[in-house]
This record gives structure tokens, sequence and C-alpha cells, in this order.
């Protein structure tokens, strides 16, 4: 398994509280924690997108924001030891200053809990370098560490490189650009020499720091048996994955914001995130040491090195076992505001595209259908218009619509789906996706399943959207005209395929 590490880790249990459970980490540690017997809590700014987890019966969430202090206070009441797994990824131009205050509010606000430790995961920094000459997202990272440690309360800072797991943004970003081209024209940065970690080996560090000493308050590298460069990473990649050897041509003009986008064409990683994980890559970045095993022992095995971590990685993938994604996260940009059914939008303009069809299957059929679009299975209308739309987001820095899935047949709360979220999901009735692509406005994909007084099964699919200004408005008049092949058809080739060829659903209503 890849992230089983609760029998590597002894002791009575802890009250813990967990910050970015909702990312890629953190989702994955607060089973860990559970696993270890400590007691969990969860600080969410949207607790609803923690609910379908496997975690979440045994686990304590509760709504706040690190940058807010009351709400951090009541998070960190009767807590021990508090993991801080949140960062403002480095898109705008005041993301270190988020950072920085969010950090100063969550130290201060641990000390006066009287929290027993702090735990954050921060990134390797290369030695020798000055930290002015540190991209802007290692920069804000090691500025982060240094006010938890000078906090007043007993620290743990992990600094690790690349995190070699199923999901996690680096992985992708190495598998997709592997597996996708055969013969690579790159960046200097991949003669980079880079210590990789598995994500296994970060958890059982995390998981272990919650038992460590009270005079303990230090920073600990943490990394794999491995250092590699970029380019070698690439080429065993392929080895493991079976492919053949690739033809890699390192090109030294391309720029980091040109590297990202690069990054962003090949890869589901958009160039918002491509961005800063290719900027860390101008330095080597490799431990100094390896003391955290004074703490927390390395059992046979570990660290696990960077072939055997990437045999785990695509094990998972292929088994359809990735827990959290790197799209786990919220995206930079995306729109978090309320849904269309909140009080406040009723002075809004809500543009709508509704659609409702008899289908000639059962209410499970039809289900299985929309719990399974996206991804591989595509949005059973026009692929070249969907396909279009995601290389014009990915061209203006959106997402694009190749993140595709987390799990290829269910879905939950807070999933990533191509260029949607899943904003919420009533299994067997209703799943309504959040559009993540750039738009002047906010846009929402609603697909019901009911039964009618008739008791046949129909299918009702509403398309939302608010406009911003002029702009969103001209947006929605402009696409309009394609409604009827883009959305109709999505609906009827919905119905087709949960009621099979032979049965033709029959239109209800089309109303804009």
């Amino acid at each position: 398994m890849e992230h089983d590490v609760a029998g590597d880790v002894a002791g009575e249990g802890v009250r813990c509280l967990v910050t970015g459970a909702t990312g890629y980490i953190g989702g994955r540690l607060v089973p860990e924690l559970l696993a270890a017997g400590h007691r969990v809590r969860c600080l969410a700014r949207s607790p609803e997108r923690l609910r379908d987890h496997p975690w979440a019966p045994d686990a304590e969430v509760v709504r706040g924001d690190v940058t807010d202090a009351a709400s951090v206070a009541r998070a960190l009441e009767g807590v021990d030891v508090a993991y801080y797994l949140v960062h403002a990824l480095g898109t705008g131009k005041d993301f270190e200053d988020t950072d920085r205050r969010a950090a100063r509010t969550f130290a201060e606000q641990a000390r006066a809990a009287g929290v027993r430790r702090i735990v954050y995961l921060g990134g390797l920094t290369p030695a020798g370098v000055p930290e002015h000459e540190l991209s802007p997202h290692l920069r804000s990272r090691a500025e982060v560490g240094r006010i938890l440690l000078d906090s007043g309360v007993p620290a743990t800072v992990l600094r690790a490189a690349v995190i070699i797991g199923s999901g996690s943004a680096s992985f992708e970003m190495l598998r997709y650009l592997t597996e996708r081209l055969p013969v690579m024209v790159t960046p200097s940065w991949v003669h980079t020499r880079i210590q990789p970690v598995a994500v296994r080996d970060v958890l059982r560090a995390l998981v272990g720091s919650a038992l460590m000493p009270p005079d303990v308050d230090r920073a600990f590298d943490i990394g794999g048996p491995d250092v590699l460069t970029y380019r070698e990473m690439m080429v065993r990649y392929a080895q493991v994955a079976g492919l053949r050897r690739r033809l890699i041509l390192p090109v030294p003009v391309l720029t980091p914001g040109l590297s990202s986008h690069w990054v962003g064409l090949v890869t589901p990683v958009p160039s918002s995130i491509a961005r800063p994980l290719t900027e860390s890559l101008r330095h080597e970045v490799v431990c100094r040491e390896h003391d955290i095993a004074r703490y927390v022992p390395d059992p046979p095995g570990h660290p696990i090195g960077f072939e055997e971590a990437v045999r785990q990685a695509l094990r998972r993938v292929r088994d359809a076992k990735v827990s959290t994604r790197w799209s786990s996260a919220s995206v930079p940009g995306a729109p978090s505001d309320p849904l269309p059914t909140d009080p406040d939008w009723a002075g809004g303009s809500l543009y709508r595209d509704h659609r409702e069809l008899v289908v000639h299957a059962s209410p499970e059929a039809l289900w299985r259908v929309i719990e399974g679009i996206g991804g591989e299975n595509g949005w059973y209308s026009f692929p070249l218009a969907w396909a279009v739309r995601g290389w014009l987001d990915r061209l203006i820095g959106g997402v694009g619509l190749r993140r595709g899935r987390r799990d290829a047949a269910r879905l939950r709360v807070g999933d990533s789906l191509d260029f949607w979220r899943v904003e919420e999901i009533e299994p067997g009735r209703l799943l309504r996706l959040r559009a993540e692509m750039r738009l002047p406005g906010l846009a929402w994909l609603e697909m019901r399943v009911f039964t009618g007084p008739d008791g046949r099964t129909r299918y009702r699919q509403r398309a939302l959207f608010h406009p911003h200004g002029l702009a969103g408005h001209a947006y929605w008049w402009g696409v309009s005209p394609f409604h009827a092949i883009v959305f109709g058809g999505m609906a009827r080739n919905i119905a087709r395929a949960a009621a099979g060829s032979s049965f033709p659903a029959m239109e209800r209503t089309a109303s804009h």
C-alpha cells in the first residue's frame, strides 16, 4: 500500500488539528492519524467538501479560515498538536503576504491556546542560495517555516522536495511529460539534481511528529534514498512504466514562465500550478541531513526508493485507488462563491438552460451514467466543442479539460472533474458541478434523476450562469446559439447511454 503507515507509529492518542484537509497531503494525513489512535479535528473553509471522505464520520470538522484569528482560536481549543498544511499558490501578486499573515495568525493563536506542537510541511531549499534568489514559492514556504519556529510553540518543520505519489501534482507532471512525449524539447532544469520522496514516507514523518519530545524545535530535511536529475527521473519513470526510451533535448532559452505554459499544454497540471513547481527546480534541492530518523525511525524498506515509489503510485492509478489528487485543493482563480440556490442570488441575473427527458431505463442505470461523466467517458456531446473550450481555457491560464477524474466510477463533494468541481452530490438523485474554467461569471451544471407522476424515469439538466458585468452578459448570448447542440445533445446522449441504443429518448422541454 502507498499510504498505510498506522503501524509505524505507537503511543497514546493525542488531539490533533489538521488544516488543509481538503488538499492532497491533508486529505491523506487525516486517516493515518486516526489509524494511529489520535483524535482529529479538521479546519476547512468549506466543511461540506470533506463530507464524503471515508474517514469523515470519525473526524470532527469545523468551519474557518487560517487568516481569521477567531475561527483559528475556536479550532485550536483543546488541541495538542496542530498541523499547518496550507499555502497560497504563487499566482497572485500578494500570495506571499497572504502566506505570511496566515502563518502569523496561526502561530499566535496556537501559543494562546497552549498547543503542545505545531507541525508544518514546507519545501526543501537549496544549500548556499541566498533567499532573495529563491523562487517566490520556495521563499514563501521558508518564511512560513521560520514564523512557526519563532512562535514560542515547539515546532517540527519538515522540508521536502518532489513528492512522488498517485495524484500529486509533481508526480502527474512527471508522468504526463514522460508518457506523452517520446521526444522532448525540455528546459535546462531537467539537469537539476533533486531528492524525491515517496508520499508514504512524508505521511510517516508527519504522523510520527505528533509524538516528538517537547524539547525538539527545529526543521528536518526529508527525502528518499535517490538523488536524481529530472532527466533521470523521466528515464527511470519510462522504465518502470514499460515505455520506450525517451529522447530528451534540453533548451536553455525556456524561461520559468514559458516552462510553465509548456507543462500546462502537455500535462493536466495548469500553468498556474506548474509555474511554482518548475521555478522550484531551478536550483539543486538535496537533503543535508536525515535527523528525522532519530525521532521517527526508518522501518525496513524505508525511505522508499524512487522506482518503488513510482511503481506504487502507478499501481494505485491503475487500480483506481487514488484517495486524493493535487486538484483536491482549490485552483487559483476558481470561483468560491455561494450556490445559486442561496437567497443572495435573488437580486442578480441568473441565466438558465433547462432540459428534461423521459428515459427508458431505471433510475439506477441513469445515475450510473451521470456519476461516470467526464474523464475518459467524455461529456456525451460534440467532443470537439468541449476540447476547443478546454484548449482556450488553457491558453488564458485556466485548468483546461484534462484534469480528468480521481475515480473512474465514483464522485464525492470537492472532487475535480475536468474543468468542473463537484459542488453537491446526492447519490442516485443529484449531481451539481461548478465551473472552474476562466469565465466572465460563475457557472454550474446540474443533473437530476427522478421518477415522474407516470412512474417513468426522468432526467433533468440545468446549466446556470451568473454573469459578471457586460462581458458576462455578452458571453452568455454569444454561446447560447450552441446550447441546443452542446446541452441538448448532452441530455439526449446521456438518456440513450442509460437506456441503450434501441430505446430513443424523447425530449420533453428545452428552454433558455
